[in-house]
């Protein structure tokens, strides 16, 4: 018999966001309050350079028992807000080009068909 957990499970059914940042003696998940690990907050934290060195972006919802990577998600939402003419760090756009596998702006040729 397993005994109750005293964290509400209504806070865990949620997806939850963390940044794994590089920092000048390794990399670390940043900490953060709880209200901001969702996934909108954590695209404007990484606009508005909370993070200097974003290297991996995980999502995962506790009462759902899943995780995956969400690097890719994150730096395509970058890209979209971006997409404007907002000034970015080189890092952050270092950041996104390595996830969405281009520049930033340039998008990928369709095939020519005749």
């Amino acid at each position: 018999m397993s005994s109750p957990s005293i964290i509400p499970n209504d806070r865990l059914d949620r997806d939850i966001y963390l940044v794994l940042e590089d920092f000048r003696a390794g990399a670390a998940w940043r900490e953060t309050d709880e209200d901001g690990t969702d996934a909108s907050t954590v695209v404007e934290d990484l606009l508005t350079g909370q993070y200097e060195q974003p290297l991996r972006v995980v999502a995962f919802n506790p009462a759902e028992g899943w995780s995956r990577d969400a690097t890719e998600e994150i730096a395509e939402e970058l890209e979209r807000r971006i997409a404007t003419g907002r000034e970015v760090s080189q890092t952050l756009q270092d950041f996104i080009e390595s996830n969405i596998g281009r520049k930033i702006g340039v998008q990928l040729a369709l095939p020519f068909r005749a």
